[in-house]
């Protein structure tokens, strides 16, 4: 059991980071995040604004054997920001700075807590590109993103977070401040720390400073939409591209059911979609020259074509384009609004899409649930929303895990995994099992207990001790 908050405790956390910044009331906006429906209140939330802060918290914590829960934006979808009851919180919100942008070796120094849309507007501004873009970029927390590896559409070509860092200090459970690498792009000196704390989930330490490596901003983007009679036909028409050729920089699928909810909860559409329509494929190439771009458009077309692609859009316009991109970004939030929801992350070698939608489809009609599916079919990244629908709530708190599970393990089945970018974090660790023995468990455990020997940070998190 975790030390219940004291008097003395909030005395002498106050003394580090003020009383200001000692919250102990109103603390409902820090008791969730984005994940379904659940919530749990903290004693305390702590916001400081150093390292050396959080080093004295953290040797007090751990001293003291007091729970405490790291948390960025709280816009996590795996319920990795949601803290123990009663336990502390420590908010980077105040890490907020853009240290150093290194244009000479195309590099940034950055803190855990600014914006991941205001760092790449940051950097857009001098030439430069850091292409991670979940579709929470306008309000997630770059150190939240490191912190749960995240992706985004543009990662079929350029990557996800772990492609980007070079370097991280972090604050252990123990107080000490290390730096993980170095700031180089290339290092083969030892063990790699740094991959290591990426994906974390601020269940091994506290980052506090990141160290990015950036590329040139490409010069122009190309953006089409296709659309299909049937999900087979569009997910088959992905690894048909690739093997064109051709690498997009974002290749997304939409079920037309997320099309309909994303058009019904922003209000509009500046297109229309055909009756027949049942899935559609937003596809973006970038790059340098624009006539290599529409040579690679041209060839994706004869690409779609083979596989009954029947309507084409080409957005003409950068507000066409703006449009296209606003209705997948949405998809998220307006599943949310219509019913009781849980999202899953999985993802498979991306030929096998069409197996996994059509195993997803019929996993839904045996337990009696409505599925969304959407993603980054460029690589294989399958957003599952489970919509609660008409489900009691037997079924909705007890088969429908079993759905769930059925489902992880046909991804496994297919050599997937499941999470692809969102974390593990709470929701998802009871389903370890089904892609990790017993042997790779207990390692991972091992790894938390170096790190972590007393089990304060982020707990019931990823894995238990």
């Amino acid at each position: 059991m975790y030390k219940v908050i004291d008097k003395n405790d909030v005395e002498f956390f106050s003394s580090i980071v003020g009383i200001r910044n000692c919250l102990t009331e109103d603390l409902y906006d820090y008791s969730h995040d984005e994940t379904e429906d659940l919530k749990s209140l903290p004693a305390i939330v702590l916001k400081p604004s150093n390292s050396d802060e959080i080093s004295k918290i953290l040797s007090y914590c751990n001293k003291n054997f007091i729970a405490i829960t790291p948390r960025g934006a709280g816009s996590g979808l795996a319920g990795g920001a949601i803290p123990l009851k009663g336990s502390v919180v420590l908010s980077m919100e105040r890490f907020d700075k853009i240290l150093f942008i290194d244009e000479r070796n195309l590099q940034v120094t950055v803190e855990p807590g600014v914006i991941t849309e205001v760092l790449q507007n940051a950097l857009k501004e001098k030439g430069l590109f850091y292409p991670p873009d979940p579709a929470s970029k306008a309000f997630c927390y770059i150190g939240g993103n490191v912190s749960t590896n995240s992706g985004g559409p543009r990662a079929v070509k350029y990557g996800v977070v772990k492609d980007y860092v070079l370097n991280l200090e972090v604050v252990l459970a123990s107080g000490e401040i290390i730096n993980t690498g170095a700031n180089t792009l290339k290092n083969s000196t030892g063990y790699n720390l740094t991959q290591l704390f990426v994906g974390s989930e601020g269940t091994l330490g506290i980052i506090t400073k990141i160290q990015l490596r950036l590329i040139p901003y490409p010069k122009h983007n190309l953006l089409m939409l296709a659309s299909f009679s049937n999900s087979d036909d569009a997910c088959a028409a992905v690894s048909a591209i690739f093997r064109a050729g051709i690498t997009p920089s974002a290749l997304e699928f939409m079920e037309r059911s997320a099309i309909d909810k994303a058009i019904s909860y922003l209000g509009k559409a500046n297109f229309n979609i055909s009756e027949n329509t049942r899935a559609q494929l937003l596809i973006e190439v970038d790059g340098n020259y624009l006539e290599t771009l529409y040579t690679d458009c041209e060839t994706i077309n004869n690409v779609l074509e083979n596989f009954n692609c029947s309507e084409l859009l080409f957005a003409d316009t950068e507000s066409q384009k703006i449009e296209l991109w606003k209705i997948r970004r949405n998809i998220g939030h307006a599943v949310k609004k219509t019913s009781v929801y849980k999202e899953e992350d999985t993802v498979v070698p991306r030929a096998e899409l069409p197996k996994l939608i059509k195993f997803i489809k019929d996993i839904s009609i045996k337990y009696g649930f409505e599925s969304v599916c959407y993603g980054h079919a460029g690589d294989g990244n399958l957003h599952v929303n489970i919509l609660k629908g008409n489900m009691t709530d037997y079924e909705w708190n007890t088969d429908l895990n079993k759905g769930i599970r059925e489902i992880f393990s046909f991804v496994k089945s297919l050599g997937g995994t499941i999470s692809g970018e969102h974390g593990i974090g709470l929701v998802q660790k009871s389903y370890l099992d089904i892609v990790f023995t017993k042997t790779e468990l207990d390692l991972i455990r091992s790894i938390k207990k170096v790190f972590d020997p007393n089990g304060i940070l982020n707990p019931n998190k990823i894995i238990d001790l």
